[in-house]
């Protein structure tokens, strides 16, 4: 089963893995049932070093509309952002940086869906219709949750983003021009 990506404001757009492998994406679908005793998702975790796990149900979270409202403001992080989805789904809206109006892409995460987002890659996620959403986040050591909002001073600036631009979207760009 594919991730189900399309863009925002054409919803029968659709996009294909091999955009979001340029925006850097990395997407794996597995067997929620199993996440406790996974061997593809033990493999994943060592060969990326994600060594430490916690939860988010949004069934269990105070002012769940409150955390949605600080999620929907377009930021990065300076690590990857790291989600399988255990039950629930929801949205990860990202920009695609190599049209020159940037549209969204939406990301569908549905269980099985276990998806990476590049350290520096601006982005924003909210549940979808149903409001509800249980996920595993993975990190590389302790975990660091800053986002830096888009809108804010300095933020293009970041170590990530600089190493995100450098490394996904400036080849990507440069290809395209030797193909042109």
């Amino acid at each position: 089963m594919g991730l189900t990506a399309y863009y925002l404001d054409e919803p029968d757009r659709k996009v294909d893995t091999e955009l979001l492998d340029r925006l850097g994406v990395v997407h794996w679908n597995l067997d929620p049932t199993m996440y406790e005793n996974d061997p593809e998702l033990e493999k994943i975790r060592e060969e990326r070093g994600y060594t430490y796990v916690d939860y988010v149900d949004s069934s269990k979270m105070p002012n769940l509309q409150d955390k949605i409202n600080t999620f929907l403001i377009e930021h990065l992080h300076e690590d990857e952002e790291i989600r399988y989805f255990l039950n629930g789904s929801g949205y990860f809206d990202l920009r695609n940086e190599f049209e020159e109006k940037q549209p969204w892409i939406r990301i569908h995460g549905k269980p099985g869906d276990l998806i990476v987002l590049p350290a520096g890659i601006y982005h924003r996620f909210l549940p979808d219709e149903k409001m509800y959403f249980h996920v595993m986040r993975l990190f590389v050591g302790e975990p660091v949750w800053t986002p830096y909002n888009r809108e804010d001073e300095g933020t293009d600036a970041k170590p990530s983003r600089s190493h995100y631009v450098s490394n996904f979207i400036k080849p990507s760009l440069k290809q395209a021009g030797e193909q042109a």
